[in-house]
Parts: structure tokens; C-alpha cells; sequence
């Protein structure tokens, strides 16, 4: 009877009651923690692949930031709000990574003081990592984590200062030589090789009693925000104090549904008792009211788990067995059951699987608590990269199809010029020949015309004329000036203003049809062009007639018009001799002057008819002898025939007669020696300077005409070519912005290629991160 009771009374210990199988024999438990289906070892796998995306993550937003910043010199595709976007999902990104780098499965131990919170940390650690037992009490935090090297140290926080470690002796000395205050952590680092757990990322916090200070809010705020899983570890010979549940209540204000469990520590106590089977009665009296008070705070008081869960949250154990039973197995020795206590194997396994349920629960809870925020802000990056990409996508394909429909534009627009500049070319070449013509026809014409009504116009001036050397050379410039001037002005009054307005014409049409290939804003420049003559086209008749009536030579000598010599000029037309003796008269002899071919031929026929024109190329000795030679002959003549006159005449009507003809031959003489003033001088002077100026001005009718039209011909040659010049200039700049547009559409292009790639790296990160979350956070849910 005795022996059932013991058996069902251990059982009723361990925390399992009637249903639960027998404890197995005495284990470490160290292999289901090493098993590759460890709780533990899906946090290390979750963390490693977190990683692992966040770190591809990060070269992509990178990428997209190059990306962003390339683009923003490409039209207005790319906007500031854009590149601060990405600048900030680099800079999430990076925190990101930094956080996940410093996350490990953090649990924090919390107690009364001396109810042995660190030996359950040392128990679980199966090592003697922080100082215990009689003399020692933990007066602030203690972080114990894996060491960055195969020694122990220690770290103040705010300190980069490590202070060697050998011993637990050495670390509790070391503490209490700083005398630290019971806010301030200190970070204990242990190697791994003494301590496996510290291995899978799980770091322990050990903290002052909850009864040495009121700041329990400043201890939550600084060290308990981050803690996946909360250690109460209370007395089991007594029960939970008000102080231990007023800081979880204030732990489950500022966190929602902490993980807490509950260790009843120093449950061995019950086996010390020396009645036992009256013990054993009171044991199960004393665990029921545990459990109940337990259950029910943690249930109905903080409302932190159901009722189902908090019996798995509550256990009985012995640290300080559990921690010397692991001490005898690392030094290869078997624990004494019975050397260690009553009922030790129950109390073993039950802490055995307090340590299952813990690593279960931390594993579960800090993979939802490190990864899930950190999954989903990634996924909220991912999603917003996929629509920007996307957005600058769509941008960039618009902008590319509306530059293509402007290039495709300007090209026929520039072809268009092209054809229309040549039309228009050969059209103006064309009219302008026509004018041109047309004006050296009607020049002709007039000039023509002014040179018969030469006599008018010398008659019409008016100067004091002497028959001196002097004064009449200043008579010659004058009627020079006078013979230019009227007719510059006869022939500007009968063609300038017609002229000019088929010129003023002419330039209008071909501004108003080179416009038309204009750019609309351009316009204005080409009529400014026009618009810069303020005055109309006139034209320049340069006669010179100084120069043209320079050999002028006048004979203003008295001849008596009965005279033999003007009998026989008068019908017998003698005027070469007279010519020929002008000619002898002037020291340099002009050039014949060059016309054009129909002129030369016309004139041959008139060197075959006229004897002057083979005279005029004679030398001028030879002319002088032949001029001399016949007024000598022709004195002969006179004398010989004058005798032979007289005689017949003397005997034909005697000698009353022939005084009496002699009488009126000599009366007329005299009249017309009398009547030969400075008036019938200028009179003649006049007649000869129109019959020279005339014979001289016929000779240049065609260099005059073929000026005028020249002027005509550069003049609208000249707008012409400015304006085409425009239209060059014009199409110029449409090629240079076909040759812009399309390096515009092949940045354009590339950018919708760039664009869709990253967005479909934006979703092959986003399948990654879902992955993520079905595999380490939706199937712990289920």
C-alpha cells in the first residue's frame, strides 16, 4: 500500500496526474535540443533566411536607387517624391537588417528575492555561469549571451570595456566591486562550448528581486520590451506575493499576452519531511492550491492564456538538483537519485520539460515576434517598389510612344521642307529670271526713249555760258550734272514705283511661302527680316556722264553756211573729214566699249557700210596725215573750181551780175558773222553735246539695262537666300531634336526594360518573404 501511494503521489508531483505515462529513466534532454528538429533550431533557420532576403533585398533597393537617379535626367519621369521614397525604403531596409543581425530569442527571469532565479538560469545553461547561493544576491540585470571568443567576459552597458571572466568567483568579485544600481545591465559573455544553448541565439536575463525597488515601470521599459518569454520563478514554500503580480500586471499592460511561465522553485523541500505518507497528503493539498492560485492568475487575473494552456505553463522543480545532477553528468559522473533526494527523478523530468515546453514557446514566439513585423514591412516595401516600378513603367512606355509620334512627325516634317524648299526653289529661280528680264526690257525701253528727248532736256539748262578755255570746261561738268540728274530722275519717276512694287511683291510672296515652313514661333522672324527695309527697293542708275561725255570736243568756230567747204559737207555729207580731224584733236583714244554678242553681230554690217569705222582703227600719226593730206586736196579743189566759176559765170551774165551776187554773197556773210553771238555759240555748243551725249548713251543702253536688272536679280536673290537660310536653320534644329528624341526613346527604352526587371525582382522578393511566412509563421500558427 505504502509503495502505490509513493508511486501515484510522485506521479500527482510531476505536474502530469493520472493519464500521463511514467517518467523515463535520468537524461540530459540534450538530444532533442540538437535534433535538426529542434524548437530552437527554427528561430536559427528563420533568422539565417531572414537574412538571407533582406540582404538581397537590400542590394535591390540599392539597384533601384542607382536606377532612380539615372532616370531623373530623362523627361519627368522620375520624380523627387519617387527617389525620397526608395531613399527611405533603403534606409528601412538597412534598419531592418541591422535589427535582424542583433535578434536572438530572449527570455527574462523575474522572482522574489533569493527564490533562486539564477540557479534556474545556471540549471538550464548545465553550467555554474552566474553566482548562487548563500551570499550572493543579484542586485541589477545580468544578460548572459554567447561570447564573440572562445573566453568569458564582462561588459557594462554603455561600456566597450571587457573585463576578463575566469570563474564564477571572479565574475560574482567583479560585480560586486562595480556596485551597480538595479536599472543597470550588465552583459555576462560565456563561450558556447561551455554553454550549447548560448549557441541557438537565446540569451538570458537575470534580474534583482521584484521586491528591492518600486521602479518596476523603468525595468519594463528599458529590458523587458524585447523578452519573448517571462520566467516567474517563485517560492513553492510559499505562495505568489502581491509584488510578483504587480509586476506582471504591469509587464501585460505594456505588452500584449506576454508568454509567462511559472516555476515553483525548491519543490525538493517535501521530501525532507519525515512522514512521508502524511506528507504526501499535504504535498498534493499544497500542489493542487499551487496550481489553482497560478491558473488563476495567470487566466482570469492577466487574461494571458487559456485555461488548457496555463497547465502547461505551471511546473514544480529543483534548480539547485537539477543544477548539480548536470554538473555530475558533464563530469561524466551518474547522478545518485537517492543521494539527491526523494522523488529527484519526477522533479528532473518536470524540469526537462519545462525546458521542452519553454524552447517550444520561445522558438514559437520569437520567430512571430522578430520576423513577422520585420516580413511585413518588407512585404509593404515590396509591394510599394512593385508599383513604382510598375508606375515608371507605364510613364516611361507613354513617354516613349508620344517622343516615337513626335520623331515620326518631325521626319515628315523635315521631308515635307525639304521637297517644298526645292519646289519653291526652281519656282523662285524661275520668276526672278522672269523679272529680271522683264526689267532690263523696260530699262531699255526707257532709256531709249530718254535719249530721244535728249534735246529737251539740255535745251531745259540754264548756266552762264563763255566760249573761254576755263569757263567752259566748268559749262561741261555742269551739263554733265545736269543731263545725269535728269535723267536718273525721268527714269525713276517712269519705272522706280513699279519696280518696286513687283519687287516689294516678289519678296512677299516668297516670305509668305518660306513662312509656311516655319515653326509657328519662328514666324515673326522672317517677316522681321522682311521688315528690316523700312524704305521700298529702288534702283541706282549709274550713267556717269562725266566720265561717258569726257572726249566731248566742241566746235563752236564761226563757219559760213554758203562757204564751198559747208556747200560740200552739206551735200556731198563730208562729215568723216570733219570727224576724223575731231579725232586727230584728242591725245588718248578710248576703248571700244563691249557688248554683247547680238550687238557685235549687228554692228559688222555696219563696219562693211560706214568708211569711219575702218578709219577708227587707224593709228593716230596715219589719221593725222590722212586728214591733212585731204584738206590740201580739197583746197586744190576749191581754188581750180573757183576760177573755172568765175570764168563761166563772168561770161555768161556779165560782170553786173556777178558783183551784184557778190554783193549779197558778202551781205549774208556779214549777217551771219553778226548774228553769230554767245547765244548761237551755246546754241550749237548744245546740239553737238546732244548728238555725242546721245551716240554715247546708246552705247551703254544695254550695261545700263543689264545693272538694273542685276540689282533686281540681288536684291530678291538676296531675300531669298535669307529666308532659306531660316528654313536651313529650321530643319537643322529638326534633326538635331530627331537625333535628341531618339536617344530620348532609347533611354526611354531602357528604362521600361530596367523597370520591368526590378518590378519582377520587387516579386520574386515578395514570393521569397511569402515563403518565408508560410514556412516559419502561418503553419506555427495552425
Amino acid at each position: 500500500m505504502a509503495a502505490y501511494l509513493r508511486h501515484m503521489t510522485m506521479a500527482h508531483m510531476s505536474g502530469d496526474g493520472p493519464n500521463h505515462h511514467s517518467p523515463p529513466r535520468l537524461h540530459d534532454g540534450r538530444g532533442i535540443r540538437d535534433s535538426p528538429t529542434s524548437p530552437l533550431k527554427i528561430f536559427v533557420q528563420a533568422k539565417r533566411s531572414a537574412n538571407e532576403i533582406f540582404e538581397q533585398m537590400d542590394v535591390y533597393v540599392v539597384e533601384c536607387l542607382d536606377f532612380i537617379k539615372g532616370g531623373m535626367s530623362v523627361g519627368s519621369i522620375i520624380t523627387n517624391e519617387i527617389r525620397d521614397g526608395v531613399e527611405s525604403y533603403r534606409a528601412k531596409v538597412a534598419g531592418i537588417r541591422e535589427v535582424l543581425k542583433r535578434d536572438h530569442m530572449k527570455v527574462a527571469f523575474f522572482g522574489r528575492t533569493s527564490n533562486g532565479k539564477s540557479t534556474v538560469i545556471n540549471a538550464m545553461l548545465r553550467d555554474k555561469v552566474l553566482p548562487s547561493g548563500i551570499g550572493h544576491t543579484t542586485n541589477c540585470f545580468l544578460q548572459v549571451c554567447a561570447s564573440e571568443t572562445d573566453d568569458a567576459y564582462l561588459t557594462l552597458e554603455g561600456m566597450n570595456e571587457r573585463r576578463n571572466v575566469a570563474s564564477v568567483a571572479q565574475l560574482g568579485h567583479a560585480l560586486c566591486e562595480e556596485k551597480l544600481n538595479e536599472s543597470a545591465m550588465a552583459y555576462v559573455h560565456w563561450p558556447v562550448d561551455r554553454c550549447p544553448l548560448l549557441r541557438d541565439d537565446v540569451v538570458f536575463v537575470d534580474s534583482p528581486g521584484v521586491d528591492v525597488s518600486p521602479n518596476l515601470d523603468d525595468w519594463i521599459d528599458q529590458h523587458c520590451v524585447d523578452a519573448d518569454v517571462f520566467v516567474l520563478v517563485a517560492n513553492a514554500e510559499s505562495t505568489l506575493m502581491r509584488t510578483e503580480k504587480n509586476f506582471f500586471h504591469k509587464v501585460s499592460s505594456k505588452l500584449s499576452k506576454p508568454n509567462i511561465f511559472v516555476l515553483n522553485n525548491r519543490w525538493d523541500a517535501s521530501a525532507a519531511e519525515p512522514d512521508f505518507l502524511e506528507q504526501v497528503l499535504t504535498n498534493l493539498s499544497v500542489r493542487a492550491q499551487h496550481m489553482e492560485r497560478t491558473m488563476d492568475f495567470l487566466v482570469n487575473e492577466l487574461q494571458v492564456c487559456t485555461k488548457a494552456m496555463a497547465e502547461e505553463r505551471v511546473f514544480f522543480v529543483s534548480a539547485r538538483e537539477t543544477l548539480n545532477a548536470r554538473l555530475l553528468e558533464k563530469e561524466g559522473r551518474s547522478p545518485n537519485a537517492a543521494a539527491l533526494g526523494e522523488g529527484f527523478s519526477v522533479r528532473y523530468f518536470e524540469f526537462q520539460n519545462f525546458e521542452r515546453k519553454f524552447q517550444e514557446c520561445i522558438s514559437k514566439s520569437a520567430v512571430k515576434t522578430k520576423f513577422e513585423l520585420h516580413v511585413q514591412r518588407g512585404k509593404n516595401i515590396t509591394a510599394d517598389m512593385i508599383g513604382c516600378m510598375e508606375s515608371v513603367q507605364e510613364r516611361a512606355e507613354k513617354c516613349r510612344i508620344t517622343q516615337i509620334a513626335e520623331r515620326r512627325k518631325l521626319v515628315d516634317r523635315k521631308e515635307t521642307n525639304l521637297r517644298k524648299v526645292q519646289e519653291l526653289t526652281h519656282k523662285m529661280k524661275d520668276k526672278i529670271v522672269h523679272m529680271v528680264n522683264d526689267v532690263e526690257r523696260k530699262v531699255a525701253a526707257a532709256l531709249n526713249d530718254e535719249i530721244r528727248l535728249l534735246s529737251g532736256l539740255v535745251d531745259d539748262f540754264n548756266y552762264p555760258f563763255n566760249d573761254e578755255l576755263v569757263a567752259l570746261n566748268g559749262y561741261k561738268r555742269e551739263i554733265h550734272a545736269h543731263v545725269e540728274s535728269g535723267l536718273g530722275n525721268n527714269l525713276k519717276t517712269r519705272l522706280s514705283y513699279a519696280l518696286a512694287l513687283n519687287v516689294e511683291s516678289a519678296r512677299r510672296e516668297m516670305t509668305d511661302r518660306l513662312s509656311e515652313l516655319l515653326p509657328q514661333e519662328k514666324r515673326h522672324v522672317a517677316n522681321q527680316l522682311i521688315g528690316a527695309r523700312r524704305e521700298p527697293f529702288e534702283m541706282l542708275y549709274r550713267l556717269n556722264c562725266d566720265n561717258l561725255c569726257g572726249d566731248f570736243r566742241e566746235d563752236i568756230r564761226f563757219k559760213f553756211s554758203l562757204s564751198p567747204k559747208s556747200l560740200y559737207e552739206r551735200f556731198f555729207g563730208n562729215a568723216d573729214t570733219s570727224r576724223i580731224s575731231m579725232r586727230s584733236d584728242r591725245e588718248p583714244v578710248p576703248r571700244p566699249m563691249v557688248m554683247r554678242s547680238s550687238d557685235m553681230h549687228g554692228s559688222s554690217h555696219e563696219t562693211h557700210s560706214s568708211p569711219s569705222s575702218i578709219l577708227s582703227f587707224l593709228p593716230p600719226d596715219q589719221m593725222t596725215f590722212l586728214a591733212r593730206f585731204g584738206m590740201a586736196s580739197l583746197t586744190t579743189q576749191w581754188a581750180t573750181g573757183g576760177m573755172v566759176g568765175s570764168i563761166c559765170l563772168l561770161r555768161a551774165v556779165g560782170w553786173r551780175a556777178l558783183l551784184i551776187t557778190g554783193g549779197i554773197y558778202a551781205g549774208l556773210y556779214v549777217y551771219e558773222r553778226m548774228t553769230w553771238t554767245r547765244k548761237a555759240k551755246e546754241q550749237a555748243f548744245k546740239q553737238q553735246y546732244v548728238q555725242h551725249a546721245s551716240r554715247k548713251l546708246r552705247l551703254i543702253v544695254d550695261l545700263i539695262s543689264t545693272n538694273c536688272s542685276h540689282q533686281v536679280q540681288q536684291e530678291l536673290s538676296g531675300c531669298f537666300a535669307r529666308l532659306c537660310q531660316l528654313v536651313d536653320t529650321s530643319t537643322d534644329e529638326m534633326a538635331q531634336q530627331i537625333k535628341h528624341l531618339e536617344a530620348e526613346i532609347t533611354c526611354l527604352e531602357q528604362m521600361c526594360n530596367s523597370a520591368k526587371i526590378l518590378r519582377n525582382k520587387a516579386n520574386f522578393l515578395n514570393v521569397e518573404l511569402n515563403t518565408f511566412y508560410k514556412k516559419f509563421l502561418e503553419d506555427d500558427e495552425e
